[in-house]
């Protein structure tokens, strides 16, 4: 079963490069990581404290895997100091 992730990100005004740098330095390490397939952030064109990260993982156990990563750990820890609101993560499935 393909696992498709979806996670809408806000930020508070004045961090958007902050998010933007921390998501693109997640993008290499975590396609190397077992059992991922895509993981892409996106930029609201219209709202750059908004962005959408798009992931595939083969599995719900790798993408636990993934939240134990140390890039994951390192990135939870800068979405503390600069998230306007909690992170809205929507797992997907095909039927």
């Amino acid at each position: 079963m393909t696992l498709h992730v979806v996670a809408e990100i806000r930020v508070k005004a004045g961090q958007e490069d902050r998010l933007r740098t921390a998501l693109e330095a997640m993008i290499e390490p975590t396609l190397t990581e077992p059992g991922c397939v895509v993981y892409q952030p996106f930029v609201d064109p219209n709202d750059a404290a908004h962005m959408v990260l798009v992931e595939e993982w083969k599995s719900a156990e790798a993408l636990e895997e993934h939240f134990l990563a140390p890039h994951f750990v390192h990135l939870a820890g800068v979405f503390d100091e600069i998230l306007a609101e909690p992170v809205t993560i929507n797992r997907l499935v095909a039927e």
